[in-house]
């Protein structure tokens, strides 16, 4: 049985799924549940997002789904407005109103909308002091990141702006923000990356130390995949963890619908050896305390 809690307001719109002792008791023995924050992709609707949360929520996980508005993703990032920053903090907040800021954090994020905000995340884990007692052991990332892609993110701003709206509205907000992105992030970026970075290049530049797992496909038509693969090889010149997988068909956040059993063992698969690096960490600290 899980027991689920949603809240919406005018700040945050997530939902948090925990399950029931024996479905923990029965995957982790002993140990505490994960906690997985699942950010979704730009324009997701909460109905999908849970579908991946099942993967995590059938292993005994307690889950966080939340997805950046729209605004925030398209057009506060693009002019360089860091709301994305403050929706971050709430969303570390959230472990601590309800009392698992001490169980082991898993991030499972999608396409530059969900890694945008995780960026931030990132960021406050490494420098705010109320944060940096949380145990983060892995996150997957799902079709990201990707950057400088213009005709990529047309793509996905006309996905998520659906049918509803009419041609000319469509093709003036589509026009608008292909010349906002052009200018601002690709002609001036070499100036503007000083006022605001990208989510790539701020991430390439300081990967955070836990082990990350990169799904994407060559077929996708908004993220290009070997931006994907360039990221990788960079943050492990830093020396961060990090692997990668090619669904080589499968379109843009689609590697699921497509391959659902497989797309699932290796979220069970990456989040399982997470959990087992931080137990063997773990065990080594409580053996140095006994031989001090």
């Amino acid at each position: 049985m899980l027991s689920r809690a949603e809240m919406a307001d005018d700040e945050m719109d997530y939902n948090i799924v925990f399950p029931d002792a024996g479905t923990s008791e029965k995957h982790w023995q002993g140990t505490k549940e994960p906690v997985v924050i699942l950010l979704g992709w730009a324009g997701c609707k909460d109905k999908h997002l849970s579908k991946y949360s099942s993967i995590y929520n059938e292993q005994g996980c307690v889950t966080i789904r939340y997805t950046a508005p729209l605004k925030t993703v398209f057009i506060s990032e693009s002019f360089g407005y860091k709301e994305l920053s403050s929706t971050a903090l709430k969303l570390l907040e959230v472990l601590y109103d309800y009392e698992v800021e001490n169980s082991p954090v898993f991030f499972h994020v999608f396409s530059n909308g969900g890694f945008m905000l995780y960026r931030y995340v990132i960021e406050l884990l490494a420098k705010d002091e109320q944060f940096r007692s949380l145990c983060v052991i892995g996150a997957l990332v799902d079709s990201a990141p990707g950057s400088g892609n213009v005709r990529g993110a047309l793509r996905a701003l006309a996905a998520t702006l659906g049918p509803k709206i009419t041609p000319l509205l469509r093709y003036v907000l589509l026009a608008l923000f292909a010349v906002t992105v052009f200018l601002l992030r690709i002609v001036l970026y070499p100036l503007t990356k000083y006022v605001h970075k990208n989510h790539y290049d701020a991430v390439q530049e300081r990967p955070p130390d836990w082990p990350h797992f990169y799904l994407y496909s060559r077929a996708d038509q908004v993220i290009r995949h070997r931006d994907v693969e360039l990221f990788v090889a960079a943050v492990k010149q830093k020396g961060a963890s990090a692997d990668s997988f090619d669904f080589v068909s499968s379109p843009h956040v689609g590697h699921f619908r497509d391959f659902p059993e497989q797309y699932a063992l290796k979220c069970r698969n990456f989040l399982a050896a997470c959990m087992k690096d931080v137990e063997g960490a773990e065990a080594k600290k409580r053996r140095r305390v006994q031989d001090q």
